[in-house]
């Protein structure tokens, strides 16, 4: 019998986690809760998953009013995990970065090598020109999503949700 390597064992214990509380940042100046494709499909992924989106808003992309929603749920303590969408890429109004990196205490960087990794495979070069992200910021996982409906998706299904549990109960210092 193969013994199980330590990735595996803390997958393990993670699952005793019932459910991530989640919370879901949609970042435009276009959008409307109608229009939110993004926003609506990374929630009904993540209720599809058991994990209850408890806060969601949309925020225009400046990062004043971003930075504002964002440290009050890294002071919530009903949050557990913020998802966002949008602003990632490289025009004058893209910010998220700008507005949330410097809130991290961590940086997951391999969560953004991945994804762009994983991108190239379906959209060739262009995938350099994300911006997305991930890291810790007071004991609560961050990821930063491009707005579009396919990086999502693909995002929460190939990376996010495979280790959601995983993050959240390591960041929490469980053993």
């Amino acid at each position: 019998m193969s013994e199980k390597r330590s990735h595996e064992i803390h997958r393990t214990h993670a699952e005793t986690l019932e459910f991530v509380k989640c919370a879901v940042l949609t970042i435009s100046d276009t959008r409307v809760e109608e229009t939110d494709t993004s926003g609506q499909l990374i929630r009904s992924l993540l209720n599809a998953n058991g994990h209850p989106v408890l806060r969601y808003q949309i925020v225009r992309d400046d990062v004043w009013q971003i930075r504002k929603v964002i440290v009050s749920w890294l002071t919530d303590d009903e949050v557990d995990t913020i998802i966002t969408t949008g602003s990632t890429g490289l025009s004058p109004r893209d910010v998220a970065v700008e507005a949330i990196e410097p809130l991290l205490d961590k940086k997951l960087e391999g969560f953004g090598e991945i994804f762009r990794s994983l991108s190239y495979g379906e959209i060739g070069s262009a995938a350099m020109m994300s911006r997305a992200f991930a890291g810790v910021a007071n004991g609560k996982v961050v990821f930063c999503l491009p707005g579009s409906p396919n990086a999502c998706q693909f995002a929460l299904q190939k990376l996010i949700l495979p280790e959601l549990r995983h993050l959240v109960w390591t960041v929490r210092g469980q053993k």
